[in-house]
């Protein structure tokens, strides 16, 4: 099991797969369906059908516990009644497309936020994500596909469900399952084929999904041994410019795959601009939402020299940089960053990120 069950918490099982159509709701209505008949008290809390046939016939006779409404701007949204369902206590609810975010004024952001909530209060949940929803994954996607996803859950959310489900399909079997009508109307279909639904992009993302899944799994097992060997750690260090996030994420990809903690780090620098206090408050939540700390360092004798300090005393193991966007006669001036960490750290495993 990918996560550690907690006295008196719900169990989560999440369905993943590399994209929409494969048949990951169906999947969990199934489950949902195989527990009322054996018993149990099992609910629909909120699903998603994209008026796609397959999955509401799969929903045909299942029990749904009514939506909360809420209304912004005159118009009627329904979201998962959260408090109605803890109330209710059913032994298991469904909750369809993880990544969903909720109406304003919501009680809570984001439906994996509601998710959690039921599982404190010790309600079992099935639920749904595709792989591009991954917040360290965010990068890699919009490189292979061109898309990038504005619904992102936190890995730390698959890393703490106690069950993952890959939901396979073959490119080829998905493509010809779009090119029916299945998945999206006629009119959407072919657009679909010709744009994200593509043979490389399905590809990439199926062997995204193969990975995540398996390595989530690997980290579990790890967990079980914590304690052995020396604890790695990543420090990746960024300034207030566009190209942060990407860095947080390589430096996520790199914690995840050493089972090591993160840090990401900036260098306080004088007054701060709106812009500048933006990117910095969008970093600190990606950091988060990849299970590190953010921490904002006070400058002393420059920003190499504060950076090489802080990497010492955190007994770092490896530190993430990005490429220099100074100019020559400014690293002539102020130093270059990256040869003075390479000079002045020693048993630490730098990176340097190329600029896109």
């Amino acid at each position: 099991m990918p996560g550690a069950a907690r006295p008196g918490r719900g169990r989560h099982r999440v369905f993943v797969g590399m994209a929409a159509g494969v048949g990951k709701t169906t999947r969990a209505l199934n489950e949902l369906r195989d527990r009322l008949e054996r018993g149990e008290d099992a609910l629909i809390g909120v699903l998603e059908t994209h008026g796609r046939a397959f999955t509401q016939a799969a929903a045909a006779g299942l029990p749904v516990f009514p939506r909360l409404e809420v209304v912004r701007g005159g118009v009627t949204l329904g979201e998962l009644d959260v408090a109605g369902l803890i109330a209710r206590r059913p032994d298991v609810v469904l909750v369809d497309e993880l990544a969903h975010s909720n109406a304003p004024g919501s009680a809570r952001e984001k439906r994996w936020m509601d998710v959690e909530a039921l599982l404190d209060a010790g309600v079992n949940v099935l639920s749904t994500v595709n792989v591009q929803h991954l917040e360290s994954l965010h990068d890699t996607v919009a490189r292979l596909t061109g898309v990038r996803v504005r619904e992102r859950i936190p890995d730390a959310v698959l890393r703490g469900a106690d069950e993952l489900v890959l939901v396979d399909l073959t490119p080829a079997d998905l493509r010809e399952r779009v090119r029916s009508g299945a998945v999206y109307g006629a009119e959407r279909a072919e657009h679909a084929l010709t744009n994200f639904f593509t043979l490389p992009n399905l590809t990439a993302l199926r062997e995204l999904a193969l990975r995540q899944v398996a390595h989530v799994v690997e980290q579990g097992a790890a967990g079980l041994a914590a304690g052995l060997g020396v604890q790695e750690r990543v420090v990746v260090a960024v300034a207030a410019e566009e190209t942060g996030a990407r860095l947080i994420r390589r430096g996520g990809q790199l914690a995840q795959r050493l089972h090591a903690d993160l840090q990401v780090v900036t260098v306080r620098s004088g007054r701060i601009s709106a812009e500048r206090a933006r990117l910095l408050d969008t970093f600190r939540a990606v950091t988060v939402a990849l299970g590190g700390e953010f921490i904002v360092l006070d400058p002393a004798g420059g920003v190499a020299a504060t950076l090489i300090r802080h990497v010492q005393a955190a007994q770092a193991t490896q530190v993430v940089l990005g490429e220099s966007s100074r100019s020559r006669w400014e690293e002539v001036l102020r130093g270059d960053i990256i040869r003075s960490v390479l000079r002045q750290t020693r048993n630490v495993d730098v990176y340097v990120i190329t600029r896109e």
